[in-house]
């Protein structure tokens, strides 16, 4: 695939063709880093931030809080 290098507003831009995108699991609004090694650069995907609701959904309920022994106090802990 090729494109061109634009003017876009005081910088420059590059239309990334939807099947690129697709092949690179990208779509609209996903955040990248563009890195430059070697003279080229590369897009690379960010990790994803779930969404609150999004990692409630993956709650399987299995999770029991434990408590656990700190040791005996080392200085002026209040007891």
């Amino acid at each position: 695939m090729y494109t061109t290098i634009q003017k876009w507003g005081n910088s420059q831009a590059v239309r990334l063709p939807k099947a690129a995108l697709e092949k690179a699991g990208l779509q609209e609004n996903d955040r990248v880093e563009i890195i430059v090694h070697d003279g080229n650069l590369l897009i690379v995907p960010t990790k994803k931030h779930l969404t609150l609701r999004e990692r409630a959904a993956g709650y399987l309920g299995d999770y029991r809080p434990l408590e656990w022994d700190t040791g005996k106090p080392a200085g002026k802990e209040v007891w």
